[in-house]
C-alpha cells in the first residue's frame, strides 16, 4: 500500500511514501511545520544524568543519551516506541562514547554529538511530533552512514515483504532472507522501491503513524535508481532507516559532507505532512544553529532546463547531477523534457538523461551560489539511445532495467528461489509473440545457464556477418555472458565489467552498471537453409561465485541482433 490515501486506515502494515504522492499526503494527519499550532507549554529539556530529556511540546518526549549520542527514547502520547533487544536508535550499530551537548535557541532545541571525525545533529521544534536529524560524516573511520530507529515489537503488524518471523521461518540465505511456510520470501533487502520513488517509510496503525522521511540524498551514492533496505520487521521489533552509504551494491565512491535533514515523523495514523518532504522543507531556523558543514538557501542554485529532444515518449526520463562531492535528480516533463533542480551545492557536475535508468546523454554543468543555470534543450544523439539501431529482432528494449523480462517484478521482493517465481528454465523463440515475457530476467551459471534463443534468417541475412548485442544491469561474482551459434561458432570469453562486489540479484536489486556485450558472428556461422532455425546458446561464465542463486549471475536489460 503506498501509503497516499487520506482516508483513515485500519491496522495499516506498512506504508512507503512515494514522490508522486506529494500532494495527497499533504491532507494527512498534520506532522510538519505547517502543522496546526499546539500548546508548547512544556517546551524545553531537561538532565536525568544519564540523558538530555527533550519534551517538543506537543505529544513527543525524546532523551538522547549523554554518553554516546543514541536516541534512548521516543514516547509519543504516552507510550514508548523506542527499542528492542535493548537496543538503542543511532548512527550505524552505535557510536561508542561521544560528546554530547544540547543548547536551546527559541523554539528550536538541538542537541550536538561528537565522535571522532563524525558530527550528528538531533532538532525539536516547538509543538512538533517530529525529531529532525543531520549526519556530516567526514571520512571513513565510521563504516557506512545509516541511521537505524529501532522500534519495540508488536507495536505494528508485521506481515510484509521486509517483514519475517524467526520462530517459523527458516533462514535460506545469509541469516537475513527467509522463507515462510507457504514457500514465500522476506527479507529486510525487499523494499520494492528505488530513491527516486519515495519520500518516507515507515508505519501505521490507523490512529499511529510512525514514519522516516528522508533526505535529499545529496551526500548518498548511487544515484536516483539505488536500491536499499528501507526497513525491516520480526517477531522482536522492527527498525526503520536512512542509509546514505551502505557498501551494498553501491557503483559510486562514498562522499563525505553534511547530510539532512531526515525526519522522524510520528502522526495520528496518517501520512507525514508533505512540508517535511525534501523537496518542500526549508530549514531557515536551523540557518545560526553551528550545524557543521551547513549550507544555507542562499549558497545553494538551481539547474533548469528547457527541454529534452530525442526522447521516447513511451519511457520515462530523469536527469541526475552528479560530481565527486554531491548528487541530485530531477524528472523530466513527460510533455517536452523539461526539468529543474533546486537546493544544488556550488559547482561543476556531469549532467546524465536517464531514458528509463540507462544513462543516453551526459555533458557538463556549473552551478553557482543563489543562480540559476538555464540549459537551452538537450538533444539526445539517435546513436546514443541503443534502441534506435535497426534490428533483425530484438527481446525487450533498452531502457537500464530488466522490466518486461520473466520474474522481473517479483525480484524487487522475493527470492529466486520464492514459490511465486515463474521457471527459471525455458528456451525462447523469436516470433512467438512472447520472447521478452518467456526470457528470464536474471542469469546464472548454476540456474539457467545454456538458455537457448531459436530464430530464423532470411538469405540475405544469413549470407553477412551480423553483431549480438546483450545489455546487462548488474552481475553477481563476475558473471557474463558467452555465445555459441548453432554449436559451430563460439565467442570468446568477455571480459568482466566493473560491477558492485556484494550481494545483489538476490537481495531485491538489479541495480549496479549498465554494460553491453558485443559478439561480431561471421556470416559461416548461420544455417543456409532459410526454413531451419538456428540456434544461439546463451551461457553464464564465471570462476567465482558458489553454487545455485549464488553462482556467478547477471540481469539482463535487452539482447539483439543487429542488421
Amino acid at each position: 500500500m503506498s501509503g497516499t490515501d487520506p482516508r483513515p486506515v485500519r491496522r495499516r502494515a506498512f506504508v512507503l511514501g512515494t514522490a508522486a504522492a506529494a500532494a495527497a499526503a499533504g491532507s494527512a494527519a498534520l506532522a510538519g511545520p505547517l502543522a496546526q499550532a499546539v500548546a508548547a507549554a512544556s517546551f524545553g529539556y531537561s538532565d536525568d544524568g544519564s540523558n538530555y530529556v527533550i519534551d517538543t511540546g506537543a505529544n513527543l518526549v525524546f532523551k538522547v543519551s549523554k554518553t554516546n549520542g543514541d536516541l534512548t527514547s521516543l514516547v509519543y502520547r504516552g507510550t514508548e516506541y523506542q527499542g528492542y533487544d535493548g537496543k538503542n536508535s543511532h548512527i550505524e550499530s552505535g557510536l561508542g562514547t561521544s560528546t554530547v551537548t544540547i543548547k536551546q535557541s527559541g523554539s528550536t532545541i538541538l542537541v550536538s554529538v561528537a565522535y571522532g571525525t563524525l558530527r550528528h545533529y538531533y532538532a525539536a521544534r516547538s509543538g512538533e511530533n517530529n525529531v529532525y536529524l543531520w549526519t556530516n560524516k567526514a571520512d571513513s573511520s565510521v563504516t557506512a552512514t545509516r541511521y537505524i530507529v529501532r522500534l519495540k515489537k508488536s507495536l505494528f503488524p508485521n506481515s510484509d515483504p521486509d517483514s519475517w518471523d524467526s520462530t517459523t521461518d527458516s533462514v535460506i540465505e545469509a541469516a537475513d532472507v527467509f522463507r515462510k511456510p507457504d514457500g514465500t520470501t522476506r527479507a529486510k533487502h525487499y523494499s520494492r522501491l528505488r530513491v527516486i520513488d519515495y519520500n518516507y517509510v515507515g508505519y501505521s496503525t490507523g490512529s499511529v503513524g510512525l514514519y522516516v522521511v528522508r533526505s535529499n540524498h545529496e551526500k548518498a551514492s548511487g544515484g536516483p535508481f539505488y536500491r536499499s533496505l528501507l526497513r525491516h520487521h520480526n517477531e522482536g521489533g522492527a527498525g526503520l532507516y536512512e542509509i546514505l552509504y551502505y557498501g551494498e551494491n553501491q557503483t559510486e565512491p562514498e562522499r563525505y559532507g553534511l547530510q539532512g535533514p531526515y525526519v522522524i515523523a510520528f502522526t495520528d495514523g496518517g501520512a507525514p505532512s508533505s512540508s517535511l518532504f525534501h523537496d518542500n522543507l526549508t530549514t531557515s531556523w536551523a540557518d545560526s544553529l553551528g550545524i557543521s558543514g551547513y549550507v544555507t538557501a542562499g549558497g545553494r542554485g538551481r539547474v533548469a532546463g528547457v527541454g529534452i529532444n530525442g526522447r521516447d515518449t513511451s519511457y520515462a526520463y530523469t536527469v541526475g547531477l552528479a560530481n565527486s562531492a554531491a548528487q541530485y535528480w530531477g524528472s523530466a516533463r513527460s510533455s517536452d523534457g523539461y526539468f529543474s533542480m533546486t537546493g544544488v551545492l556550488p559547482g561543476t557536475y556531469t549532467l546524465t538523461v536517464h531514458k528509463g535508468e540507462l544513462g543516453v546523454c551526459t555533458s557538463s554543468v556549473t552551478v553557482s551560489a543563489g543562480a540559476t543555470t538555464t540549459l537551452n534543450t538537450i538533444t539526445v544523439p539517435s546513436s546514443n539511445d541503443p534502441s534506435n539501431a535497426s534490428a533483425i529482432w530484438r527481446i525487450g528494449n533498452w531502457d537500464g532495467t530488466p522490466s518486461g523480462f520473466k520474474n522481473a517484478d517479483l525480484m524487487t521482493y522475493a527470492h529466486p528461489s520464492d514459490t511465486r517465481a515463474a521457471s527459471w528454465t525455458g528456451n525462447v523463440v523469436i516470433g512467438s509473440g512472447s520472447e521478452t515475457s518467456s526470457f528470464p530476467a536474471y542469469l546464472w551459471k548454476d540456474v539457467n545457464s545454456g538458455l537457448l534463443v531459436y530464430f530464423r534468417l532470411t538469405a540475405a541475412q544469413a549470407a553477412a556477418a551480423h553483431t549480438l548485442r546483450i545489455g546487462v544491469t548488474t552481475a553477481y561474482a563476475n558473471g557474463r555472458p558467452q555465445i555459441t551459434v548453432n554449436d559451430t561458432w563460439t565467442s570468446s570469453i568477455p571480459s568482466p565489467p566493473t560491477q558492485p562486489s556484494t550481494r545483489s540479484l538476490t537481495v531485491g536489486s538489479y541495480r549496479g552498471n549498465n554494460y553491453t556485450f558485443s559478439y561480431s558472428i561471421p556470416a559461416s556461422a548461420w544455417l543456409t537453409d532459410t526454413s531451419q532455425y538456428n540456434v544461439l546458446k546463451i551461457n553464464v561464465v564465471s570462476g567465482s561465485g558458489t553454487t545455485a542463486y549464488l553462482s556467478a549471475g547477471t540481469s539482463i536489460d535487452a539482447i539483439d541482433l543487429l542488421t
